[in-house]
């Protein structure tokens, strides 16, 4: 009862502090402070609910022995007040830790010092579980009625909000320890950072077991032309749809116009594309100009081809899907069930599935982000790399760059919580097609543990760039670290390497080893001089660098010679990236069927565009008249004039007076062609008048 009552009469203390009380009451410093985690004094050898007995022999209980006898003495109340200040006065000691307080009060700090985690006061040579201690909780099970006072209230001499800040810490010195439930530490005794000197284990390799053989399938080497190669990819089936979704939206443009309109035929759609793909060789600063009859833009390819009204005619009408699906999607506007790809999903799926089916791609693959340039204000677009416009994800095969899967991106994550490049990774990795045993490698946009785990479950290896900023990585390497340096670590079967170029780079991977020797040649400046030299390299960097950079090899295949051109219709962009893809799919196809390395890209467009141009319509565009007409027989009327003649000009200056610049030398002639009303130089020196004539076939 003394005791309890201590509890609430400390809140009264006229006393500052616990030193200034215990001062006033003539007891000894050091030896009557209380113990701050204890729930009652008692021995090991006492049984729970008695107080135990002094015992003079043990001089390392003297602090405990102190404190149960002055429970027992009639000033009881006045020490137990005296050890529910204390605990909380402590906070604000004028020592900066606790074994300082210690050594300057005279206790020893292993044999004093308190246990903080349990919830009495124990020796090393007791059992805990023969004596548990009372819980706080429940005040039926504490001894003596004895209540804890770490669940009181703020003790005498200070208020709530004194207390309150003592609780809090004092600053770096005084923070408490990390509570149980947070993060752990992100080394371990097992994840050390390793050196190449500390030995690797490599990981079992995994067998590589395809649905198909890889490279071109048995179907696809039927085909021995450009055009049956591409064939491969704008199928009848495709060209059938989207022929007949073109006409229904050219209809519908023409409905309140003056005339009907006229569907295009499936040759009409060869023409169209030939002049397309003719369009990514020849670059024109305006579509009309591959039409204009002027000197400087008389083409004669594309009037012989198809007509400037029919290519732009088709141009405004194209269209990919259903106008009654387009509707039926357009209803569902603001909800889950709305499909924003919903206009260009019968082509799209219909590339993929070709690229898909054509081709099977080999161990080493790779994924990487493509950005189709649109200036568009629409939800779809992307900021990648200072570039603006569709993003795509595309997944290609490391040896040749075969596009074989392609995601668009949305600007919307599914909601797995997982990241957009761990969502991106598992759309573009179609298991049922691919098989097991395959080497993926990606950049830091995809790489993360979790992914690289949940590939490794499915069969899949993976090596990729890693940020720097990853818990657990130790910090930069300190400025002048010399090149080759290396450091490891591995967490169960991924791995992590970092290594020292010309900056740091950081790799992660589940297939390969932390190094085995290999070397790279750099330049490195010794002695104020620039030598060549050796410097070894992770294996896992080397790997990735090799087989990364065929996926960018794709990407720059497609921006050759791309036929994208403006449009207002941001579906239309897709189309024109659609036959970027099939064309360079199919050069590729066509190289690895028939081992001709030697014809290049644009050696193959241009014989595609010749044999599209011979299955499409015959052109209704008229002859372009020309600004100077020439007569039926040329090589007879093409004369020399001077240009003085028939001027009244002294004889002497007749050979020098309206002298103008050659167009082929641009030097000065006072002749030129009577028909062709150039100028043109005719000495013996520079016979420029028969030699342009025969340049222009005159």
């Amino acid at each position: 009862m003394e005791l309890a009552s201590s509890e609430s009469n400390s809140e009264d203390s006229e006393y500052d502090s616990e030193r200034e009380e215990m001062f006033s009451n003539s007891h000894d410093d050091p030896l009557d402070l209380s113990n701050e985690d204890s729930d009652s004094d008692w021995e090991p050898g006492t049984k729970p609910g008695k107080h135990p007995t002094p015992s003079p022999t043990k001089p390392r209980r003297q602090k405990q022995q102190r404190s149960s006898s002055a429970a027992s003495s009639p000033a009881s109340s006045d020490l137990d007040m005296e050890l529910t200040s204390s605990e909380t006065d402590s906070e604000d000691s004028e020592y900066d830790s606790e074994t300082e307080e210690m050594f300057a009060n005279g206790h020893d700090n292993i044999l004093d010092r308190s246990n903080e985690d349990s919830g009495s006061d124990w020796e090393p040579d007791t059992q805990p579980d023969k004596h548990p201690a009372p819980s706080p909780a429940d005040p039926l099970t504490t001894p003596s009625g004895l209540v804890d006072s770490t669940s009181s209230t703020p003790t005498a001499g200070r208020s709530r909000s004194h207390a309150a800040r003592g609780a809090r810490g004092r600053g770096r010195r005084g923070r408490t320890p990390r509570a149980s439930g947070s993060r752990p530490a992100p080394h371990t005794a097992d994840q050390q950072w390793h050196t190449v000197d500390d030995p690797d284990v490599l990981p079992d390799p995994l067998v590589f077991m395809p649905v198909r053989p890889p490279g071109p399938q048995q179907g696809t080497r039927v085909a021995c032309s450009p055009l049956q190669f591409f064939k491969l990819f704008f199928t009848e089936a495709a060209l059938k749809t989207l022929l007949a979704n073109t006409n229904a939206n050219g209809a519908k443009q023409q409905e309140g116009k003056k005339g009907a309109w006229r569907d295009i035929t499936i040759n009409d759609m060869f023409s169209f594309l030939a002049m397309v793909i003719y369009m990514g060789l020849l670059r024109c600063s305006a579509l009309v100009d591959y039409w204009r009859g002027s000197r400087l833009y008389s083409l004669p390819f594309p009037s012989s081809v198809i007509s400037r009204n029919k290519f732009f005619t088709i141009c405004r009408a194209l269209h990919l899907s259903d106008l009654k699906a387009d509707e039926e999607n357009n209803a569902k506007k603001g909800t889950p069930g709305h499909d924003r790809l919903g206009k260009i999903k019968p082509l799209y799926e219909d590339i993929v599935k070709a690229c898909k089916s054509h081709f099977q791609p080999s161990q080493h693959i790779s994924i990487d982000e493509r950005t189709i340039a649109s200036k568009a204000r629409l939800s779809l677009k992307q900021h990648v790399r200072n570039k603006q416009g569709y993003k795509l994800f595309v997944l290609a095969d490391s040896n040749c760059g075969y596009t074989w899967n392609v995601f668009v991106r949305q600007g919307k994550s599914s909601g797995s919580g997982k990241g957009p490049g761990y969502e991106s990774v598992m759309s573009l990795m179609d298991f049922t097609c691919l098989g097991t045993g395959y080497h993926l490698y990606v950049d830091n946009f995809y790489t993360s543990s979790q992914l690289f785990k949940d590939l490794l479950k499915k069969g899949i290896g993976a090596c990729g760039t890693i940020h720097a900023n990853r818990v657990g990585f130790p910090h930069n390497f300190p400025r002048g670290t010399p090149r080759g340096t290396i450091q490891w670590i591995r967490n169960g079967k991924v791995l992590f390497v970092k290594w020292m170029d010309t900056q740091e780079v950081i790799v992660c991977s589940t297939i390969h080893k932390a190094f085995n020797g290999d070397a790279v040649r750099r330049r490195v400046k010794t002695a104020g001089k620039w030598v060549q030299t050796d410097v070894p390299i992770p294996v896992a960097v080397k790997d990735y660098n090799q087989h990364m950079g065929e996926v960018y090899r794709s990407d720059a295949l497609t921006g050759y010679y791309n036929v994208i051109h403006k449009t207002k219709k941001w579906y239309r962009t897709f189309f024109f990236h659609f036959v970027d893809i099939a064309v360079v799919n199919a050069h590729i196809l066509y190289q690895q069927c028939y081992r001709d390395p030697a014809m290049t890209q644009k050696e193959f467009r241009q014989a595609l565009v010749e044999e599209l141009a011979d299955l499409g319509s015959e052109s209704q565009s008229l002859a372009s008249k020309k600004k100077f007409p020439f007569p039926s027989d040329q090589t007879a009327s093409h004369k020399l004039r001077y240009f003085a003649e028939g001027l009244d000009v002294p004889r002497r200056a007749a050979t020098t007076t309206g002298r103008r610049n050659c167009v082929l030398c641009h030097r000065k002639t006072p002749v030129g062609c009577v028909s062709c009303n150039v100028p043109l130089c005719f000495v013996v020196q520079r016979d420029c008048f028969n030699i342009w004539h025969r340049q222009n076939g005159l």
